[in-house]
């Protein structure tokens, strides 16, 4: 089954590097997948699937954890719905 992969990341943020990280992730897994990535509001990075938002990191301020998007689509490659993720990526956060 054909997947659509839309990102809306913002460039002046520079996320347009983890859009690309991704899509890298996206075509190891799946590679008839189509991804697209345009750059769009201040602080967004925003995944759709077949038209269906997935995760937001306007809503999380977060970016996905992007081997569970990755999975996911595998899934929605075999037939599977379209699920939304809630994995976020690992934050290194250092206290002073």
């Amino acid at each position: 089954m054909d997947v659509k992969v839309d990102v809306e990341y913002c460039g002046s943020c520079g996320h347009q590097k983890q859009f690309f990280q991704l899509a890298e992730e996206i075509k190891k897994n799946v590679p008839n997948a189509t991804v697209a990535g345009t750059a769009g509001r201040q602080a967004s990075f925003e995944v759709q699937v077949n038209d269906e938002l997935v995760y937001s990191k306007l809503q999380t301020l977060a970016f996905p954890d992007f081997v569970a998007v990755a999975d996911m689509i595998k899934d929605v490659s075999t037939g599977k719905p379209v699920k939304k993720i809630d994995q976020q990526q690992a934050v290194d956060c250092i206290l002073l």
